[in-house]
């Protein structure tokens, strides 16, 4: 690497760069990319979003909106919002990765402290290892059809259930999950080339899927003339507001780490259009051609419950053409893998290089997120629709949305978007704060986490809890910016960022 690194606002000079390599908070991983190596453009910002919005967990979220009483209209609304909001802390995030070159958990070192990181890494890290863990589930699920339709037989090959699911099972979801563990291990390069490719070919799959229910069926179905039961604000806001949450909570994670990937971006124009016009769009389209699908479906196999409909694996395992059936788990399988490492390992990966960066690199810190998802158990998650939505993508909503609330005010607000990059690697600099650890951080994600969750404890503040991400958000972010002022921080860092 050069020691210069180049960004659109001007230059950072690394003059002592053999010190900071030999700084125990360095490796090649977390190093701030030079400007010659940014070659991600709008395209594949945009390739990025719609290979993660078009997999199974997007397809199934219309289908947990109705099962709760809403129609068509109200759950594709609830998901378009709730994604629209979200991508104002995805772009605000996404700045000081193209700016400064550099990953998540080292753009946490400026409002965290360069130990204090750790905190909101790890806490990202472990819900990205439980998103793992589903992801490898389904696209276990996804191989189990797949291998189904090709060999007679092969549920059963090698007995019957063991903890519930046959070894088939199991060895499927352990092959999916090498093959991701694969890819992360050819590098960055490589799951660019697999996002590219991936994002339009399982949106023309879905689409041909589609078409050809709406051709078996004679048309949409009875679904989009079902009122739904929410037809009053009264009964519609008990179930809106948390699923809004949820809608919020399915990309809170990404909200935080997409310095991972806009470090990559050649410039912030580039990374800003991709993701404004992908994401909301993408999701909602998604989400909207699922309900068609499903809706035509119920025409098709009218005495198959509504609930085997719905699960996209389930409902192509009901088709008699074997070559359907491969075709479709294959996209099944290329749209879980794209959105698996994207959305899952780059970002823990990075995350537990950053706690122990002499010892744990990019690729380990990919084997240790697998491991973790496995022992999470995602099959137990998968079972309850319920867990899955108010419990999962609720719960820690309010957790994401607290980390984001510092960093967004730190950077913003406070740093007014000027960082001193030498001293993010650097184990004595204008980041070390108390032995590392920036109190007043700190001090306001237990704050919003504490807002946002004690409503699991206390039955009469349950609407924190349901709104959890605004008020883990809201919580910390004017905790901080009262601390920053009542307490201010050392300026050297935005003083030397700027000469």
């Amino acid at each position: 690497m050069s020691e210069t690194i180049q960004h659109e606002d001007g230059r950072v000079e690394l003059k002592d760069y053999a010190t900071i390599r030999s700084s125990p908070l360095y490796n090649e991983d977390l190093a701030p990319v030079p400007v010659e190596k940014r070659d991600w453009t709008t395209y594949n910002y945009a390739a990025l979003w719609v290979s993660m919005a078009h997999c199974i967990p997007t397809y199934i979220l219309a289908s947990g909106l109705i099962s709760a009483g809403m129609n068509w209209w109200q759950a594709l609304i609830t998901i378009l919002l709730g994604n629209t909001i979200v991508l104002v802390p995805i772009l605000l995030n996404s700045h000081p990765g193209t700016k400064y070159g550099i990953p998540f958990p080292v753009f946490a070192r400026a409002s965290y402290g360069t130990l204090g990181s750790n905190l909101p890494a790890l806490m990202r890290a472990l819900v990205a290892c439980g998103w793992f863990g589903i992801n490898a589930w389904i696209g276990g699920e996804a191989l189990q059809t797949f291998f189904s339709s090709l060999i007679p037989g092969w549920k059963t090959l090698l007995g019957g259930p063991v903890g519930g699911y046959t070894p088939t099972m199991w060895l499927s979801f352990l092959l999916f999950w090498a093959l991701n563990l694969y890819i992360i291990y050819r590098g960055m390069d490589l799951l660019r080339k697999v996002e590219n490719w991936a994002a339009p070919f399982v949106l023309i799959m879905t689409a041909i899927l589609l078409g050809w229910a709406l051709w078996r069926a004679g048309g949409v179905g009875h679904l989009l003339r079902d009122p739904g039961r929410l037809n009053s604000w009264s009964a519609f806001r008990p179930i809106f507001i948390p699923s809004l949450t949820a809608m919020i909570g399915f990309w809170a994670t990404l909200s935080l780490n997409m310095p991972d990937f806009t470090r990559f971006g050649r410039s912030q124009r580039e990374q800003v259009i991709g993701q404004t016009v992908a994401l909301p769009t993408t999701m909602t389209v998604f989400a909207a051609m699922s309900v068609m699908i499903t809706s035509a479906a119920m025409v098709i196999y009218p005495a198959q419950p509504p609930e085997q409909l719905w699960d996209p694996m389930k409902l192509v395992g009901l088709f008699d053409q074997v070559w359907i059936v491969a075709i479709s788990m294959f996209t099944v399988v290329v749209a879980t893998l794209a959105v698996n490492i994207a959305a899952n390992v780059v970002s823990p990966a990075n995350d537990f290089a950053n706690a122990f960066p002499r010892w744990i690199s990019f690729r380990t810190g990919g084997l240790i997120t697998g491991i973790i998802g496995i022992l999470i158990q995602p099959w137990r998650l998968l079972a309850n629709p319920e867990r899955y939505i108010n419990g999962w993508l609720v719960g820690y909503s309010g957790g994401m949305g607290s980390i984001a609330g510092v960093l967004i005010v730190d950077y913003w607000l406070v740093r007014h978007k000027q960082l001193a990059l030498p001293d993010l690697y650097r184990k004595q600099g204008a980041y070390t704060y108390a032995q590392g650890w920036n109190w007043r951080a700190v001090a306001a994600t237990l704050f919003g986490c504490l807002l946002a969750w004690i409503g699991l404890i206390v039955p009469l503040l349950r609407p924190l809890y349901d709104y959890g991400w605004f008020v883990g958000f809201a919580a910390s972010a004017i905790a901080y910016y009262v601390l920053a002022k009542l307490s201010p921080m050392r300026q050297s860092a935005v003083l030397e960022a700027q000469t």
